[in-house]
């Protein structure tokens, strides 16, 4: 069975740090471009990073600067390390492997699977 399962999600103050994993099992995720969505309360899903099968990342304006996406094929994972977060992070976040190795612009070509999310909640 494909899965990608999240976690590392929670509660942070603003200008915190949280690293999201997204572990991969049923396949291997080194041949395929991985993606990081996000979807606030009220707000339509939408990608912020991706990274190629080649290990070239691509983010969104909003995050640009602050995250770095990252993978550890050995481990089957991909990362997202978040940093000086803001309320506006406030969101589920979520994992989702490309069936290509490569990102249209920060989000996977033909997404073929998806995690279930993680919360991640930015307030004082």
């Amino acid at each position: 069975q494909l899965q990608l399962v999240e976690s590392g999600g929670g509660l942070v103050q603003p200008g915190g740090s949280l690293s999201l994993s997204c572990a991969a099992s049923g396949f291997t995720l080194e041949y395929y471009a991985v993606g990081w969505f996000r979807q606030a309360p009220g707000k339509e899903r939408e990608g912020i990073s991706c990274i190629s099968s080649g290990s070239i990342s691509n983010y969104a304006d909003s995050v640009k600067g602050r995250f770095t996406i990252s993978r550890d094929n050995a481990k089957n994972t991909v990362y997202l390390q978040m940093n000086g977060l803001k309320p506006e992070d406030t969101a589920v976040y979520y994992c989702a492997a490309g069936t290509y190795a490569y990102c249209s612009a920060y989000v996977p070509r033909n997404i073929g699977s998806w995690g279930q999310g993680t919360q991640v909640t930015v307030s004082s």
